[in-house]
């Protein structure tokens, strides 16, 4: 597995990854404004990305969006590099993941990183949930990943 960034400096990379998301993502279909993206290969093929966007520099807060094809994408390097841009490189405070109720494999990854959740009925539609899963820069930094 090989990380790769997309961003201002990399747009080509940037649109790839954003779209790569945005078609596994249902409901995404009008994809992302103002993003950044890490991309993972496997093979030289992009099996995973995330996209940070929805950034409030002032609240110190960023939205992250990811899918993935395969499963074992989340490596402890790429979950350093992932959690690493929001904390560690751009000094936000908070990372935030919206998730259908009904995305049971992506509820329980937020859970076991250590979000928090907030169920909000009909976020997604009258019939259909959404999780607020936030993550602060200090549950992220007592996360077990972190203590090797």
């Amino acid at each position: 597995m090989n990380i790769i960034w997309g961003g201002a400096g990399d747009p080509a990379n940037n649109d790839a990854i954003a779209g790569f998301v945005a078609a596994h993502i249902d409901g995404c279909g009008r994809g992302f404004a103002d993003f950044t993206t890490l991309g993972v290969t496997d093979e030289g093929w992009l099996v995973a990305g995330v996209v940070y966007h929805n950034y409030s520099p002032e609240a110190g807060v960023i939205e992250l969006s990811a899918a993935a094809t395969s499963k074992r994408w989340l490596t402890r390097p790429v979950l350093k590099a992932m959690f690493g841009y929001p904390f560690d490189e751009i000094g936000c405070q908070m990372a935030v993941l919206r998730v259908s109720e009904e995305n049971a494999g992506m509820v329980g990854i937020a859970r076991r990183f250590g979000f928090t959740s907030h169920c909000i009925p009909r976020l997604r539609g009258r019939e259909e949930a959404e999780i607020i899963f936030t993550l602060t820069d200090n549950d992220w930094r007592a996360h077990p990943v972190n203590q090797r």
